[in-house]
C-alpha cells in the first residue's frame, strides 16, 4: 500500500519496540518518512530517538512523556505494542506476575493514551491511538487466561478512549495481529505450529509486513473516520477455526 509522502515529518511513539513485532513497526513508519521514538524496557539495540522505559512503573511513564514532549511536543501516533504473554495455571500464577502483567498490558497503555491525548488536545494536534491487541480479546485460552483479560480489557478501554477523544479528533483503534512462530520469547514446537497453521483459513502466519501496513493504515487519513474498532490481521483464525470434528475432513 502506498501511503504517498502522507507520514513525512509525523511524529510517533512505538512501546515495546525492541522485539520482533516492535522492530517491525519501527521499519514501517521509519521508511513511510515518519521520525520515530521506538521505546523498550532495553533500549541498548534501539536506534534514533528511543528511549528506555520501564512501563509498570510511574517514574517509567512519566519519563518516556516528558522524553516525547521535550523532543517533539505531542506526538502524531502512538502505538502501545508492548505486552508480556506468559505461560501459566491461574492456580500456578503469582500475584506479582499477574501484577506485572496488567501493569504492562493494561495500565501502562492506560497511562500513556491519558498523557499523551492531553498532550495532543494541548496543542490541537489530531492524532491517533494504535493499540496492538489480540483474538485472545474474545476467547479464552487455557494457561493464558491473564492475558486474555488483559487483550479484553484493552478492547473495552479502546472503544472508551475512542468516544471520549472524538470530540478532539483523535482516533484509536485496536489491531490484532494473528500467529507468528519466530517470537523470541516462546519457542514452539514443529508439531505446535503446524496444528495453529491447519486451523486457521487462509493457513498463513501473520507477518511483520503485514502488521506494519495494517498500523499504517489505521494512522493515515485512509482511515479518518475508523475509531474505537479492531482489525484483525490474522489469516481468518478470528472468524472460526478450520477444525472439522468428523470422519469426512472435506467437503468435495
Amino acid at each position: 500500500m502506498n501511503f504517498g509522502d502522507e507520514f513525512n515529518g509525523k511524529r510517533v511513539v512505538i512501546t515495546g519496540a525492541a522485539g520482533i513485532m516492535g522492530r517491525a513497526l519501527v521499519s514501517q513508519f521509519t521508511e513511510a518518512g515518519a521520525v520515530v521514538c521506538a521505546t523498550d524496557h532495553n533500549a541498548e539495540n534501539l536506534d534514533g530517538f528511543c528511549a528506555a522505559a520501564d512501563l509498570t512503573t510511574d517514574t517509567g511513564l512519566t519519563a518516556l512523556m516528558d522524553a516525547v514532549k521535550k523532543e517533539w511536543g505531542a506526538p502524531d501516533v502512538v502505538v502501545n505494542n508492548a505486552a508480556l504473554y506468559p505461560s501459566s495455571f491461574l492456580l500456578d500464577m503469582q500475584v506479582a506476575d499477574w501484577d506485572r502483567i496488567m501493569d504492562v498490558n493494561v495500565r501502562a497503555p492506560f497511562v500513556l493514551m491519558r498523557g499523551f491525548a492531553l498532550q495532543m488536545i494541548a496543542q490541537e494536534t489530531q492524532g491517533c491511538f494504535i493499540n496492538i491487541s489480540s483474538g485472545a480479546a474474545r476467547k479464552m485460552r487455557r494457561t493464558a487466561v491473564t492475558y486474555c483479560m488483559s487483550k479484553t480489557a484493552l478492547d473495552r478501554m479502546t472503544k472508551g478512549f475512542a468516544l471520549e477523544l472524538a470530540e478532539y479528533g483523535i482516533r484509536i483503534n485496536c489491531l490484532e495481529p494473528g500467529f507468528a512462530s519466530g517470537s523470541a520469547v516462546s519457542s514452539l514446537s514443529d508439531e505446535h505450529i503446524s496444528r495453529v497453521m491447519a486451523a486457521t483459513p487462509l493457513r498463513t502466519e501473520t507477518t511483520a509486513d503485514d502488521i506494519g501496513q495494517a498500523a499504517l493504515y489505521l494512522a493515515s487519513s485512509a482511515a479518518k473516520n475508523v475509531t474505537g474498532t479492531s482489525l484483525s490481521v490474522d489469516g481468518g483464525n478470528s472468524a472460526g477455526t478450520m477444525d472439522v470434528y468428523q470422519e469426512k475432513k472435506a467437503a468435495l
